[in-house]
């Protein structure tokens, strides 16, 4: 399996942005991009065909059909594809749509190489990813809007503690040491925080977090 070509989808509707990345995706070892869509229908009429494919790599304002309706409808016929969506600034007021239609990460258009490459390694491994100048923005806005929304069920300080610290990628084990607590005690609540916050993965929780200003980035 370690030298298994995982395919890749790019949707964009910019035609120039969309070669390049093609091109530059190529030229990463392990990964080849198998198709291309200019908006969410297109993308869709390719899932169709039967195209298998491992990772998306999807924009969210595109003519037609945007990522959001596109993301929904393609993790509705294919629930375990991989889907990363392609962001620009001034996004912010998608990102939760996003989160909530299953998308597994945020890339801002404007990511090094590298980046991309971590991104797609990170989520095809089943994690989630999301850029941290991405997060700092969101931070940021959040700081500016005076409105501070309050969570339905209120964690407790420890469930707090520990969800800063799966923001910040910590696996339960490395949360219990830092806490000094086992990793038992984590799992639990871990589990309370997901049924508090009615997130299902980390990257709700990460958004969750973020939109009620318990994390500092």
């Amino acid at each position: 399996m370690s030298d298994y070509i995982r395919k890749i989808i790019i949707v964009d509707d910019h035609t120039l942005f969309r070669n390049g990345l093609h091109i530059l995706l190529n030229n990463l070892k392990k990964y080849k991009v198998i198709g291309e869509a200019a908006n969410g229908k297109e993308f869709i009429d390719i899932l169709d065909k039967g195209t298998e494919v491992d990772l998306v790599l999807l924009d969210i304002n595109m003519p037609v059909m945007d990522g959001i309706e596109a993301a929904k409808i393609a993790l509705s016929k294919r629930p375990d594809l991989k889907i990363i969506t392609l962001s620009m600034y001034g996004e912010e007021d998608y990102y939760y749509k996003m989160v909530d239609a299953g998308v597994k990460g945020f890339l801002l258009k404007n990511s090094d190489m590298n980046e991309v490459k971590t991104a797609l390694e990170t989520v095809y491994d089943g994690g989630n990813y999301f850029s941290s100048e991405l997060l700092q923005n969101l931070v940021t806005n959040l700081r500016t809007n005076k409105k501070k929304e309050k969570p339905e069920n209120e964690l407790s300080e420890r469930e707090v503690e520990v969800l800063i610290l799966i923001c910040q990628g910590f696996s339960n084990q490395e949360i219990g040491d830092q806490l000094f607590i086992s990793k038992r005690t984590v799992d639990k609540h871990r589990a309370n925080i997901m049924d508090k916050s009615q997130c299902k993965n980390a990257a709700q929780l990460v958004m969750y977090a973020i939109k009620n200003k318990m994390v500092e980035l």
